[in-house]
């Protein structure tokens, strides 16, 4: 098939490459129009009893949420100061007006209500709502930005720091946007500058772009689509970039390194564009899709936050595997001995066929058992700190100490201890009537560990409703434990528990009930690709078992510096919170386990061509491992540059991606592929190509 696709091409070179040029293109003109249509939410489980219970509050009873928290600090006067109340009613009267929002709740607008002022009485609340549908978290977003626009700091005798959903929402997403272009502006040169330097030559170092932009104009085109049917979460799209240029990397330097070894051979560029489809062509159609399911377990996970990570991953995998497959082979066929261009490094041009890799191999090899051993060791100590990860959601800490929002958490942690934060709903639908049933079970929450008090009912037409309100923070795993709690009582039938903690511990539990398919799946999934592709049993389980204790170490890893607080100098500041956010775990071990296995098919599928070419089991890794751990090691210090350069940020969620990614494809090119496995193919010997003979008809064949 392969081989057929690299005939086709070449004899229809130009016509393949213009029309797939225009496809592209077009692809990007549309696909731009989602960028409107994106959102910055999708952390909820949208079918979870909290979430039925926001619908209930929002529709029903018409409650909202603060879009806007300010604190209105009154300096050294006292907060009924004459001037002071004066100064903030006119504060609250222009915040009214802002557009969107539909009313406001003070200090002064309540008569002097105890509970919105702080401990010294020199600070007070000023709770700003909007009238916003559920889960609108653009007009969220942006009224909030308004509001912190327009009032946040020193308005004459008052100083205003503002808070709340909406500010924090747009506070994170304009500091990551921010970010993001400061992480291009490092990682784009520095790329193009190691490109040339790794392919040898300016016109090669240039083929990673043919499959890099392809991935991403068609990505936007798949986003735009799915955003017509569903949320789409807009941090989705540094997905796409990042991983469309490093898969383009990948990809091109697979691609172009064979067709380099063909050419040198003394074959034609005709034949050279032909047996690179058949050989290095299988192997990206194969690495990609190893990628493509590891990624869409995404899709499982109930939070849309992470089903738009997998939709975009899915998406920019397809398109960078088409990418290699057609128009980089026609352009290979245009360009010809003309690919070696602009030469920069000659030795990156003419690859060695034995060199430094193949020695290191043979070396390993000698010594399978002491290699296996340390190796094994050293994971298992990054891994090591693993046992001291916990989880929560993200929240004003993951911004920088120094944001103006992270400082106005702070003001109202430190200043307001008696600000009871976000209460537990309690919602009873067709409840009047029931009211002794309901007084049971609320006089056994009330005994809960973790309730602070309970409101009194509330009655709309036929429904109650009740405040319970906690001791302790929302987004906690204290705060799971009390609603686990509180939904165990004994209880009238229909009730329904929701509020913050209640829509933190369901999208949790959300991720925990879900995450043993999405590992069954890929588990499943990449041991069957695999094994079609080498025809070995032994090779899938090894791939599977050596990418999870990478995963392993890595994770350890993340826990040790951003829970425990390390290495600073090197990924910058931040808050440590003593938790990671579950999300953005859930995605750096993904991107990880997929990158890990699109390394590992690189190196099998060298050594396999070598094997089947006759060799012994040790040259045929020695071999394998010289003709592809130049490639994968050269992958991988890009990736690292890409994904690296995220540590910039000022935000921590994407500071812990970029550092996870960048140090799992370092690890995985250096003490997994160039120590582990080949040491492990040592120590298995033949028995690696082993596999039951009804199950031979299955694999490839050569």
């Amino acid at each position: 098939m392969f081989e057929s696709l690299g005939r086709f091409i070449v004899r229809r070179r130009k016509g393949v490459l213009t029309l797939f040029l225009i496809g592209i293109i077009a692809a990007g003109g549309v696909g731009s129009l989602a960028f409107g249509k994106l959102d910055t939410g999708g952390y909820s489980d949208l079918g979870s009893e909290s979430a039925k219970a926001a619908t209930y509050l929002t529709e029903k009873f018409k409650v909202q949420e603060p879009v806007a928290i300010l604190v209105v600090d009154s300096g050294n006067l006292d907060i009924s100061d004459p001037e002071i109340a004066g100064a903030a009613q006119e504060l609250e009267n222009k915040v009214s007006k802002v557009s969107g929002v539909s009313k406001t709740i003070s200090y002064w607008s309540t008569g002097g209500a105890p509970s919105l002022k702080s401990n010294d009485s020199k600070a007070a609340f000023l709770f700003v709502y909007a009238d916003i549908k559920v889960n609108d978290f653009n007009t969220f977003g942006s009224i909030g930005a308004d509001i912190q626009k327009n009032f946040e700091g020193k308005k004459g005798l008052l100083t205003i720091y503002a808070s709340g959903g909406g500010v924090i929402t747009n506070s994170i997403n304009e500091k990551i946007g921010k970010d993001l272009k400061l992480a291009e502006s490092i990682a784009i040169p520095l790329t193009f500058v190691l490109l040339a330097f790794v392919f040898g030559a300016l016109v090669a170092s240039a083929m990673p772009l043919v499959i890099g932009i392809s991935a991403i104009l068609g990505s936007f085109l798949l986003i735009f689509i799915f955003s017509l049917f569903t949320n789409v979460s807009v941090f989705a799209l540094n997905l796409v970039t990042g991983l469309g240029m490093g898969l383009g990397i990948d990809y091109a330097l697979l691609m172009v390194n064979r067709f380099r070894e063909e050419l040198h051979h003394g074959k034609s560029v005709e034949d050279s564009v032909i047996e690179t489809v058949a050989t290095a062509g299988r192997t990206v159609f194969y690495s990609g899709l190893t990628v493509l399911v590891t990624l869409a377990s995404l899709l499982l996970f109930p939070l849309n936050f992470l089903k738009s990570f997998g939709m975009a991953g899915v998406s920019v995998v397809a398109i960078a595997v088409l990418g290699a497959l057609i128009p980089l082979p026609a352009l290979l066929a245009i360009v010809g001995e003309k690919i070696d261009k602009g030469v920069v490094r000659k030795s990156g041009i003419t690859p060695k066929e034995d060199g430094r890799w193949a020695y290191t191999a043979r070396n390993v090899m000698r010594r399978p058992v002491i290699v296996s051993l340390g190796s094994l060791a050293l994971l298992a100590i990054l891994a090591a700190p693993v046992t001291n990860i916990a989880f929560a959601q993200i929240d004003s800490r993951v911004l920088p100490a120094s944001h103006p929002s992270a400082i106005a958490g702070q003001v109202i942690t430190d200043r307001f201890t008696s600000y009871e934060g976000s209460p537990i709903e309690v919602i009873f639908p067709g409840g009047v009537g029931k009211e002794a049933e309901l007084q049971r079970y609320l006089n056994q929450v009330s005994r809960v560990e973790g309730v602070a008090r309970i409101s009194t009912p509330e009655i709309y037409g036929d429904d109650i409703r009740i405040q319970v309100i906690p001791s302790i923070s929302s987004r906690t795993t204290a705060a799971e434990d009390l609603i686990r709690s509180v939904r165990a009582l004994e209880k009238p039938e229909g009730i329904l528990i929701g509020g913050t903690a209640a829509d933190f511990t369901d999208s949790q539990d959300g991720i925990a009930r879900t995450l043993p398919w999405a590992l069954g799946w890929v588990a499943l999934s990449v041991l069957i690709l695999i094994f079609i592709f080498t025809g070995s049993i032994i090779l899938p389980i090894k791939a599977v078992l050596l990418n999870a204790l990478s995963l392993l170490a890595t994770l350890g890893a993340i826990t040790w510096v951003f829970i425990d607080g390390h290495l600073k100098w090197l990924v910058g500041d931040f808050t440590v919170t003593g938790t990671l956010d579950t999300g953005s775990c859930i995605l750096v071990a993904v991107v990880v386990f997929g990158l890990s296995m699109d390394y590992e098919i690189f190196l099998l599928s060298r050594i396999r061509e070598e094997h089947l070419a006759g060799k012994s089991n040790v040259e045929a890794v020695a071999t394998g491992l010289q003709r592809s751990a130049r490639i994968i090691t050269a992958a991988a210090l890009l990736l690292a540059v890409v994904f690296g350069a995220f540590v910039t940020s000022g935000v921590t969620s994407i500071k812990m991606l970029g550092f996870g990614v960048a140090l799992a494809v370092l690890l995985d090119a250096t003490i997994v592929r160039a120590l582990l496995v080949p040491a492990l193919m040592r120590l298995f010997g033949e028995f690696n190509w082993w596999a039951p003979k009804f199950m031979r008809r299955f694999t490839l064949k050569h």
